[in-house]
């Protein structure tokens, strides 16, 4: 069992043992200001903050990912507050997948009508990076961060790996021939297998070669992945894999988060394992850039009064989800933050070129 100690945070990375560690880490009203997609006209994208905005109606959701992940959960759960609660009377979600979610964060560069939403998180942090996207996370506007997720390794239920340890003493030793499945490239499932190999002793340089990852674009491809016996383990958000795992046809080696998560209480985490590595991903919300100050201060508050809701805190019950509220300011700092340290990670696990 691999020593460990010093205190850790719920939104804490380390890249190697001994390493410095990285965080990672409105009022209500009942008719919001701003944004009718379906009302009088608002100020262009771009206008001044003297813009004064309209009645909202609806508003429209972006998953930038395929059915079944985090992201398109996240903005389906909000369309249904959203509506349920009655704070618009639509909000549809469109799926925008691919390349880690920046092709969706370049739908949203080219979006015109403020009364749009996205989702975006850690994945899209890191897939910015290595997928080096002409578009980035801080030209648009940012809203708010919402919640935290641990992620879980896991395996098929017939699978050889009883422990985590297993798994990756298993990969150092055969290489590229254990394939493990997760979200885009550079995102946080990617980021948590170089650590766990940089942990195990593996040169960051070789990581790439070692480390035979496959990506996926949602939740739903990665379970029917791993249900076919084609990848030999998974890691993802631990709603995205709870039913398999919950049904026996998953089995959970580790969680990446502090403490046990509450959805699956006896899922020991990687830090109890002894591997010195936590990982918390998180997913907020943006808005198109350039949008007027009234348009933005509106999605803020709807998004302030969503999380205030009754069906908000049932939602991250449901989902053990960990509210991490960050609004307007707050959240514009925090990314700031978090991009910065991200890159730092992905250049250190030697998956992006310092």
């Amino acid at each position: 069992m691999r020593s460990h100690s010093g205190p850790r945070t719920s939104a804490t990375i380390r890249p190697s043992r001994g390493a410095a560690r990285t965080a990672i880490a409105g009022l209500g009203i009942a008719s919001v200001l701003g944004l009718a997609a379906c009302s009088a006209p608002t100020a262009e994208a771009g206008g001044s903050g003297a813009d004064e905005a309209v009645s909202l109606e609806s508003v429209n959701l972006i998953a930038p990912a395929d059915p079944g992940g985090g992201w398109d959960q996240t903005a389906r759960a909000m369309s249904q507050v959203l509506t349920d609660e009655e704070l618009v009377g639509s909000a549809p979600v469109e799926n925008i997948g691919g390349a880690g979610g920046t092709v969706g964060l370049a739908a949203l560069a080219n979006e015109k009508d403020p009364a749009t939403l996205m989702v975006t998180g850690l994945v899209m942090v890191g897939a910015v990076e290595t997928n080096a996207s002409a578009v980035r996370i801080e030209d648009m506007t940012p809203i708010a961060k919402l919640t935290e997720e641990a992620l879980v390794l896991v395996v098929p239920a017939s699978s050889p790996y009883k422990t985590a340890e297993d798994l990756v003493d298993a990969i150092v030793e055969q290489g590229a021939a254990i394939s493990v499945t997760g979200g885009s490239a550079g995102g946080a499932d990617h980021i948590l297998a170089g650590m766990l190999l940089t942990e195990a002793g593996v040169d960051p340089a070789d990581i790439p070669s070692t480390l035979n990852y496959i990506p996926n674009s949602g939740g739903g491809e990665a379970v029917t992945m791993l249900l076919g016996n084609t990848v030999q383990a998974g890691i993802s958000g631990v709603g995205e894999f709870v039913e398999q795992i919950e049904a026996g046809e998953l089995r959970a080696l580790a969680v990446s988060s502090p403490e046990p998560v509450d959805l699956l209480p006896d899922t020991p985490t990687l830090v109890e394992e002894g591997y010195d590595v936590e990982l918390t991903n998180w997913r907020g919300i943006l808005a198109p850039a350039g949008i007027s100050d009234a348009d933005a201060e509106a999605l803020r508050t709807l998004v302030t009064d969503l999380h205030d809701s009754t069906g908000w805190g049932a939602t991250l019950e449901e989902k053990g989800w960990a509210d991490a509220f960050l609004v307007g300011d707050d959240f514009a700092s925090f990314l700031e933050g978090d991009i910065a340290e991200v890159t730092e990670t992905l250049q250190t696990i030697g998956l992006v070129a310092p």
